[in-house]
């Protein structure tokens, strides 16, 4: 395609045990939510031309899956779609499940993941319980209907329990430079999903700090519920620091405007230098980070 010819192409790494490879940074799903279909075809193709193949959704993101089914039927056979679950109980999973594939036009997740996992025993325990989702979902995958498993996490107790419960392929997991520098928060999930052999997946790459009080700039971005780096400068820094330690890639911001910025930025990454790294952490120490070493 001459499009794709012109387009500056976005980098690959390695995911998993079995050579797949995906682009720097995933597509946020939720850009595509509440949006006409027109435009999600659009917003998908300009994200394909730059070399995405990393598509990630779930059916808590509104009609995401209605508009990203038809938008990446084109595309569906070069591309890696990861989708999830909230639901921790079998027969909910399961019917979940089948309505994503239909919605998502496909017969198969390339990945599929339990979604937010936060609380050890309400989250982790209960989606391993003989009727829990895991045990259907690890037979979801025998049988090929997904060919990879992981889990999204937002604590760093419920992502490191789930680590010790299964081999995931993968972990996606808050990897943020406000989070890690001020609070520490990700080092140890980082650590012990490379020991266990699970590639690692960040999000909220572009996210800030939370929302102040009455905040005028919060209308301008309605699908973050934080308060994202707007910034270029900023952007590119925050790029540089979470593409900069050992992951595979990072899902974009929920904001068409903000994933063009985070696969801007990451066309020009190169790793962070010390100084750079000295300029986010003092910006760190100013800011309300998202995310802690423990649960509030």
């Amino acid at each position: 395609m001459s499009a794709r010819s012109n387009a500056a192409i976005l980098p690959r790494r390695a995911y998993g045990r079995d050579g797949t490879r995906l682009s720097v940074i995933g597509f946020g799903g939720i850009i595509v939510m509440e949006t006409e279909q027109s435009r999600a075809n659009r917003v998908v193709a300009w994200a394909v031309e730059r070399g995405v193949n990393y598509f990630d959704v779930a059916p808590s993101y509104g009609d995401a899956e209605v508009q990203l089914g038809p938008a990446l039927a084109p595309y569906r056979k070069d591309v890696f779609l990861a989708c999830k679950t909230g639901e921790h109980a079998r027969t909910k999973a399961e019917s979940e499940f089948k309505r994503s594939l239909k919605r998502l036009r496909t017969d198969y997740f390339d990945l599929y993941q339990l979604h937010g996992l936060c609380d050890v025993k309400k989250d982790v325990d209960a989606s391993f319980r003989r009727d829990g989702v895991m045990p259907w979902l690890i037979k979801a995958k025998d049988a090929g209907q997904v060919r990879h498993i992981g889990f999204s996490a937002h604590t760093m107790e419920a992502a490191l329990a789930a680590l010790d419960r299964y081999e995931f392929d993968s972990v996606l997991f808050p990897l943020n430079f406000a989070a890690w520098h001020r609070y520490r928060f990700g080092p140890a999930v980082i650590e012990k999903a490379r020991a266990k052999g699970a590639s690692v997946l960040a999000l909220k790459m572009l996210a800030r700090q939370k929302w102040a009080e009455g905040e005028r700039e919060r209308s301008s971005f309605k699908k973050c519920w934080y308060q994202p780096i707007s910034d270029a400068r900023e952007a590119e820094l925050a790029v540089k620091f979470t593409l900069s330690l050992p992951i595979t890639a990072a899902v974009s911001p929920g904001e068409e405007v903000l994933m063009r910025l985070a696969i801007e930025s990451a066309l020009k990454f190169k790793p962070i230098t010390s100084a750079e790294q000295a300029e986010l952490k003092s910006l760190a120490k100013t800011l309300n980070a998202l995310f802690f070493p423990t649960a509030p």
